[in-house]
């Protein structure tokens, strides 16, 4: 398994968690969204700073569709 994906994956738990609900409620959510793919490619950025940080922007994403930047 790539790095890449360990952390989506962990990216996505933790989302999870933070949201009070399951990993495969906020995929499909995404999903729907069409965000899954945005956020697995937000690694590089995502990866290297506090995950609150990934969360918020991830919040943006979902509220509006773009990112936060």
């Amino acid at each position: 398994m790539s790095r890449e994906m360990e952390f989506f994956i962990f990216l996505l738990e933790s989302y999870a968690g933070y949201k009070n609900t399951t990993a495969d409620k906020i995929l499909k959510m995404w999903d729907e969204l069409k965000l899954t793919d945005f956020i697995y490619e937000m690694y590089e950025m995502y990866h290297t700073e506090a995950i609150e940080n990934a969360f918020m922007d991830i919040d943006h994403l979902v509220k509006t569709g773009k990112p936060a930047w």
